[in-house]
């Protein structure tokens, strides 16, 4: 199988890679680009631990191929904080203890950053509808929930 010439935008650097037609874009992130920060839980696309977001929408990387990127704007979890600074959703995940393992951890921040870049304000419901395609095994879902409140009202400045 031939490769795939590709040039991306990934966090907002300019990005290039070659990759197989058939190649996830996780395994591109992951085993090409050393992103290592989204995880294969299922490799299905209902885990959502493989989060990322391209042209501003939330996908599962496990289901999209690295080809299909040509042109695109990717964020991932490496590109939420700004150096040393976190960013507000990293800081409450910690202050509200919405994590354990850590394999959901990535996942479920760009997700909560995609909704939050859409609403700024969500009620919980809508918190919880927009997680809803991130599966969490350890900590529960209350904390990761209370953390997006916190950091919605914190951005708003509420």
């Amino acid at each position: 199988m031939s490769g795939v010439h590709v040039t991306t935008t990934i966090n907002g650097d300019a990005v290039e890679f070659v990759c197989n037609a058939d190649e996830p874009l996780l395994d591109v992130l992951r085993n090409r680009l050393g992103m290592t920060g989204a995880k294969e839980g299922c490799g299905t696309g209902d885990c959502g631990a493989c989060s990322v977001t391209v042209n501003g929408r939330l996908v599962c990387s496990c289901l999209v191929l690295g080809a299909e990127v040509q042109g695109a704007k990717v964020g991932t979890i490496e590109g939420m904080a700004k150096g040393d600074q976190l960013h507000p959703l990293q800081k409450n995940f910690i202050a509200h203890a919405a994590l354990q393992c850590g394999i959901c951890t990535p996942g479920f921040l760009i997700a909560a950053k995609a909704l939050l870049d859409k609403n700024p304000d969500p009620s919980e419901e809508e918190i919880r509808f927009g997680l809803a395609g991130n599966l969490c095994r350890c900590t529960g879902y209350d904390k990761i929930v209370r953390a997006v409140q916190a950091t919605a009202k914190e951005m708003r400045g509420a």
